[in-house]
């Protein structure tokens, strides 16, 4: 938690620098510096998205986690085979994946089997298809405990 404070302290002492400079190049007389610091004035504000986004969903995250350990249906992978890098074995991830994938299909509007299978995407190496899942995971438990 301490890592992410001081990361977003220097993205954001990061981002004054870039919009002072911006606004500096906006000030001169001329049309390329104007451009050129509307265009550096434009990062800032995508850099906050950025930051903004990655930190509410790695909460949102950690918070599912939190829920499937204290409920007891997060994925036991202590017994597969790893690598020596620490990543599971690709054959044991793609047959855990195919093993939550067909409880998930039982159950596709639980967030629990949801959490499940974008963990199990993950360790079968399809990030872009863990985050998606994952944030469905999401909205689902929000769904559930606000009762929408």
């Amino acid at each position: 938690m301490a890592f992410l404070a001081i990361l977003v302290l220097v993205l954001a002492f990061y981002f004054i620098l870039l919009g002072r400079i911006a606004i500096s190049l906006m000030a001169s007389p001329s049309v390329p510096g104007i451009i050129i610091g509307i265009g550096v004035l434009i990062l800032p504000v995508v850099g906050v998205w950025v930051v903004y986004s990655s930190v509410r969903a790695a909460f949102a995250h950690q918070h599912l986690a939190r829920r499937a350990h204290a409920e007891d249906c997060e994925l036991d992978v202590s017994e597969l085979p790893r690598r020596a890098s620490g990543r599971i074995e690709r054959a044991a991830a793609d047959e855990l994946f195919e093993q939550v994938k067909t409880e998930w299909e039982a159950d596709p509007d639980n967030w629990r089997t949801s959490y499940r299978v974008a963990r199990a995407y993950d360790y079968a190496g399809d990030r872009s298809r863990a985050r998606e899942i994952m944030r469905r995971a999401v909205d689902l438990e929000k769904a559930e405990r606000t009762g929408k």
